[in-house]
């Protein structure tokens, strides 16, 4: 309707500028008016040949709009010889592939909720279905030695189960981009005794050798509470490795590139086929003795990451598992 109704605007402008063309040329001669009607026809027919590809072009261009409004795929864009439709086609391209990519994105997105969310019930079924069996037990059970030992097992369902949830809800918001990381200053000394502090009394129970090779006045910039949650994960994973009268040594490097910090641990190390995937969520590792819910190390590197850091794990050449935080400067 729009294109009709300008082409017959077009029309009648086009035929008073060839009358008001032909009776000035009747005034000066018949073959000036002559002259003057030919030169308006060759016009107005170039004009409109003109005019009516152009449309074409654009109407091409809309079908194909909308199209991709329809989700279609596979979708291709002619190339225009002409200099605005060319830049427009370009443009409603470029479009077309942001918006596959974001639909493949969402897609992937919804994928992924849908195995954590299977995941994560997985996860809550195994304590909560041995407090399901711990608390009966508990009730009919007459002696107090046995009930007390029961209790202690609930409750330490319970703060696993506490740590789950607050773990997982830390990942969903660092997902989510709401998180705000606070960055400063940050000693480096400062951050590891924060990280240590939860980590001392069990570490003293199981005869854990320290050793922290901090040099003094070492910084980096970042949140000092989340980057010592990070440190704890790993300082968690190293605990557990290392067993009963085991070993964690931490170290610290300072160059005019980055600062690496470097904690090890004198356990079997990992196993080569564990190494591509010991950051990967709920990964818990090939081997039989592997524990954990495969949370800690996830939310480490998406901590570390999220504030411009990297985070490797791999095999000590004289043993254990090895943990490299590094921040470029």
């Amino acid at each position: 309707m729009l294109r009709n109704r300008e082409f017959r605007r077009f029309a009648v402008l086009f035929a008073l500028m060839s009358a008001a063309a032909v009776t000035a040329g009747l005034a000066v001669s018949p073959a000036a008016a002559v002259l003057a009607a030919a030169i308006a026809v060759a016009f107005g027919a170039a004009f409109f040949v003109f005019t009516r590809n152009r449309y074409k072009r654009i109407a091409r261009l809309s079908g194909q709009i909308d199209l991709v409004l329809h989700n279609a795929d596979h979708l291709y864009f002619e190339e225009a010889e002409e200099g605005e439709l060319s830049i427009l086609s370009s443009e409603i391209s470029k479009m077309t592939l942001r918006i596959r990519e974001q639909n493949q994105a969402l897609r992937r997105e919804k994928s992924n909720l849908a195995g954590s969310l299977a995941d994560i019930a997985h996860q809550l079924r195994t304590p909560l279905t041995s407090a399901g069996l711990i608390l009966p037990l508990l009730a009919d059970n007459p002696e107090e030695g046995e009930r007390k030992a029961l209790a202690r097992e609930a409750q330490e369902l319970l703060v696993r189960m506490d740590w789950l949830l607050t773990s997982l809800l830390k990942i969903s918001r660092l997902d989510a981009g709401i998180v705000e990381f606070q960055r400063r200053r940050i000693a480096v000394d400062e951050l590891i005794r924060a990280a240590l502090r939860p980590l001392l009394i069990t570490m003293e129970l199981h005869g854990i050798r320290l050793q922290v090779k901090v040099p003094e006045g070492v910084e980096l910039w970042g949140d000092f509470g989340w980057l010592s949650e990070a440190v704890e994960n790993i300082l968690k994973n190293c605990l557990e490795s290392a067993r009963d009268n085991g070993r964690i040594e931490i170290a610290c490097a300072d160059n005019p590139l980055f600062t690496e910090l470097t904690i090890r641990d004198s356990g079997a190390g990992f196993e080569p086929e564990d190494l591509p995937r010991l950051f990967d969520r709920f990964y818990r590792g090939k081997t039989a003795g592997a524990s954990g819910y495969g949370i800690g190390l996830a939310l480490c590197r998406m901590i570390i990451a999220g504030q411009g850091g990297s985070v490797t794990a791999g095999n000590h050449p004289k043993g254990g598992a090895v943990f490299s935080i590094r921040f470029p400067k």
